[in-house]
């Protein structure tokens, strides 16, 4: 099972992130457990300077801009290999 984390203060970049996410692990029938993270201090410990923030399985894919949903699907399968 993959361990996805959206971080980010709930903004609508934040949330948009989420629904590409969500969107992406419904399209590959994933088993993915989608987890925001909104505290600062959980945020920066991933030593971001922008959200929001992808990490797949505690590595972080991408910050500071709303990544496409090809970009999220070739880290979920890169996760998963």
């Amino acid at each position: 099972m993959l361990t996805i984390k959206v971080l980010g203060s709930g903004c609508a970049n934040c949330k948009r992130l989420e629904q590409i996410a969500h969107k992406v692990v419904d399209e590959m029938a994933l088993e993915a457990e989608i987890i925001k993270v909104t505290d600062y201090k959980d945020i920066m410990a991933y030593n971001i300077l922008s959200t929001p923030g992808l990490v797949v399985n505690e590595k972080l894919v991408s910050y500071g801009r709303i990544p496409t949903p090809a970009e999220v699907t070739s880290w979920l399968t890169d996760a998963l290999n």
